[in-house]
Parts: structure tokens; sequence; C-alpha cells
């Protein structure tokens, strides 16, 4: 039985979506809930699954095709086997000379000539590991990254002169590249990507932001960390007690003080937000994503560290919903994890402010009249000067850096 393959119902802040990868061609046996094609939006991918055992039998929108809400993506065959439906077979086999010369690794899968075209791969030089000897992306990927074998090379060199010059601008270093050649090349710009660009330039172009900083002594969390950090993980079922709960919570209890700096500016009216959805920056290879912990302000730091642990596993796995994305309040944006000393961080529209986090660095402090060497972190408040004041973000950053140098004051609401 027939059965059309459509893309997913988007939510109303998604208009239409891209296809990024077919993971299975036509003609090739699928199981049931195994995944069959990536649909990328401006804010998640989507993901399509067979709806049965069963063989894909055709393609109707391939990779980097826009496609729209429920529009048809394919024909599905429940029930059928690989090598039955002849048809199928041939339609491909005719159009494979145009698209896919044959190789070592025979057809090559639509993900995979996107993939060759990007990378500058020939197609007929690539030994496939899919079934029946069929190139995937993942064979086209290792071959732009190995080293060309010497036969490989002695057999491409009577030809490169032959080359046009414009091809080896299309190659990568190790790819074919003749000598003295400039390599590059140009891959489209993703929808998440194209996204964050976007909003970023709102962000500057609506908004008057201005930046405050602040440094806080670590050496308090770090000694409460060291000391409670086994007790802590054997109370809460293996979940380990980082430095990111302590400030979620720290801006928590800093934003019941200072409403505005969860507020946001709707036209030319201020919502002052009674909850405090506290949005945590994670980047991902398809680029940066702010998943938002709900109501953290009624969450104990192990409930904290274990939603940030699960969306860093979704995002890092490409599982994050719409849902786990939308609204928030505040953002919390750690550069310290990749080594960031100081920075400015950009507002996250409509939200009004956003903190950004440091590396922390051991640094001489001058306490009660003698040099200590102190763990030091940087501390940046970026925020829309339209509805904070100065020395109320100042304020509210002092705040933040109180409660991370006495704990206890998280403790005792003080």
């Amino acid at each position: 039985m027939s059965t059309e393959i459509k893309a997913p119902q988007f939510p109303e802040s998604v208009a239409d979506g891209t296809v990024a990868t077919w993971h299975k061609a036509v003609g090739e046996a699928v199981s049931r809930d195994e995944l069959l094609v990536d649909i990328e939006t401006d804010k998640v991918v989507l993901e399509v699954v067979a709806p049965a055992d069963g063989v894909l039998t055709a393609i109707h929108k391939d990779v980097g095709e826009t496609v729209l809400s429920e529009e048809l993506l394919g024909i599905f065959e429940a029930g059928a086997a690989a090598s039955t439906p002849a048809p199928v077979a041939a339609e491909p086999a005719a159009e494979a000379p145009a698209e896919a010369p044959a190789g070592p690794g025979g057809a090559a899968s639509p993900a995979a000539r996107k993939a060759a075209s990007e990378l500058g791969v020939e197609l007929a030089q690539v030994r496939g590991s899919g079934r029946d000897g069929r190139i995937t992306k993942e064979d086209v990927e290792k071959a732009a990254t190995a080293p060309a074998s010497a036969p490989a090379q002695a057999a491409a060199a009577p030809s490169a002169p032959a080359a046009p010059a414009s091809e080896g601008l299309q190659r990568l270093p190790g790819v074919g590249q003749a000598e003295g050649q400039r390599p590059e090349r140009r891959v489209p710009m993703t929808r998440l990507r194209a996204s964050i660009a976007r909003r970023l330039v709102e962000a500057q172009q609506t908004a008057a932001m201005l930046t405050t900083f602040n440094e806080v002594n670590m050496q308090p969390i770090m000694d409460l960390r060291a000391r409670y950090k086994d007790d802590f993980e054997k109370a809460h079922n293996g979940t380990r007690l980082g430095f990111m709960s302590f400030f979620v919570r720290a801006a928590t209890e800093a934003l019941k003080r200072f409403p505005a700096v969860n507020g946001s500016i709707d036209g030319n009216d201020i919502v002052y937000h009674g909850y405090y959805d506290v949005g945590v920056a994670v980047g991902t290879d398809r680029g940066l994503v702010v998943p938002i912990i709900r109501d953290a302000d009624g969450l104990s730091l192990a409930q904290i560290e274990e939603s940030i642990r699960d969306y860093g596993l979704k995002a890092r796995d490409g599982k994050l919903a719409l849902e786990d994305m939308a609204g928030g309040t505040f953002t919390i944006s750690n550069g310290g994890v990749f080594g960031s000393l100081m920075s400015t961080p950009i507002l996250n529209p409509p939200q009004t402010a956003i903190l950004g986090m440091h590396k922390i660095q051991d640094r001489p402090m001058a306490v009660n009249g003698q040099v200590v060497i102190q763990p030091m972190m940087y501390l940046a408040l970026s925020y829309d000067h339209r509805l904070i004041d100065g020395s109320e973000a100042v304020r509210f950053l002092v705040t933040i850096k109180d409660l991370l140098e006495e704990p206890a004051r998280m403790l005792l609401d003080i």
C-alpha cells in the first residue's frame, strides 16, 4: 500500500522549511520509525520517520528544496521488499549517468551528491559503504578529509593540466588541488544560521543596547562545589553540580528585585513578566540555540542542572523541539567554556537583557590590604537602555556578584 510522506505541520511562527538530508534512497528498504528525511527550519530540524516497514519508492523534494507545512516529500510503499519495485529501480538508473557517474561505489544518494558538490569531491573516486555499494554522505566526507593515496595522485596527474582553471577553486586542500591554486568553496547559509544572523542584526538596529561589566570572585562557589559535589551527585542520581545552576539561581533572585530586567517592550507597551523563564545559550554544529528553563525560580539546583544537561544532549543530537526554545524572559550566555575572557553579548529579542559569563582566571586581587591570587570571572550585562536605566543595570549586576560571592544569601533570601 502506497503512503504519502509529508512534511510535518509547522507552527504559526514557521512559514516553511528546507530539505536538509534524505537518509534513505529510492528503492531502499526502511524499518518502521526509521529516520527518512530531515527538514530544517529557521529554528529547529524536524525529523520525518517511516510509518511502517517497507520501501521508499519516490522522492518529490530533493535536498535543498523548500517545503511548506504538510507538503508532499515522497512516496512510501508499506510491506514491500527492496528488490520488488522494478519500475522504481529503473527510473533512477536512467538518471544515474547525469547525476552520479559510475565509480567504485556505484550510485550516490541525494545527500551524497550535494556534499560532493560542496566539497569538490569526484564521486567516481569514492567507494560506497551503503546498501549495494551506494555512496553515502559520510563516504563523501571521509573522501574529502582523507589524504590522497599515491596511486590516486598518479592517476590524476595526467588529467590535471586539462582541467579548467575555475575547477581548482572549488576543491579543498588534499582533494585534487593543483599547486599554487587558492581553493575556496561556497555553500548556502542554513536556515538556522540565517535566522540567527537576522535576529542579531535586528537586536542591534532596534534596541538602544549598552553593556556594563563587573567581576566576581568564584572562590566561594568553587569551595562549596568541591566540598559537596560528591554528596550532591549521590543524592541526585548522578546529576553533577556545575557552575551554571548557581548563575541561574543568582540571576533569578536578581530579576525578582529588578522587574524591568525581566521585562520586554511590545510596541509602545512595557510587559513586566511575573515568571522567570531563563534561556541558556548553547552552541551547536548548526548554530547558536537558546533552550528555556521554565519557572527557574521554583527549581532546585539539581533540577536546574538536570534541565541544562538534558538540553545540552538534545542540542548535540539535534533533538531540540520548537517548544524547548519558545519564549524566555532573560538569557545567560557562557562564552567562558570556549576561553573567552570578556565580551559584549547581544540581546535576544524581545528580551531586554542578557548576562555574559566568561573564563575563570587567577588574578592578583587586593584583600584586606594584602595581594591574594583569586579565581576571578568577568561578568557582562547587555541591556536595552530604552527600558532599563544605567543605574538599575549596574545594581542588578552587583546583586548577582554579591549572591555568588556569598552563596548563603541565595538560601537566606537577603
